[in-house]
């Protein structure tokens, strides 16, 4: 009788130490998950930064071109003829 309320005792200590790494599993994934979340907001930041500094970047060159500069003329002319050709889609669409 004593060997068998020691394997019930054993069973218990380890059903407890299970649920307490359970739990201590539990809070580390929800402080990962947590971490996760605050890195995709960092990330979506960082390419809506990225974003507006290639804009300005592109701006630039363009600027840079139409001052005289002859690096970014080759890039500035494709940029004025896609501009003429939206341009002509518009008032095509407005004259229909």
């Amino acid at each position: 009788m004593s060997n068998l309320s020691e394997i019930v005792d054993s069973l218990e200590n380890r059903i407890g130490n299970l649920l307490d790494r359970h739990q201590k599993l539990k809070k580390a994934n929800a402080n990962l998950e947590e971490e996760l979340a605050e890195l995709k907001l960092k990330q979506q930041h960082f390419e809506k930064e990225i974003e507006v500094w290639t804009e300005k970047c592109d701006s630039l060159k363009l600027a840079n071109s139409m001052l005289g500069s002859d690096q970014h003329k080759r890039e500035t002319k494709l940029k004025i003829n896609a501009l003429v050709r939206e341009i002509d889609h518009c008032i095509s669409q407005l004259s229909e």
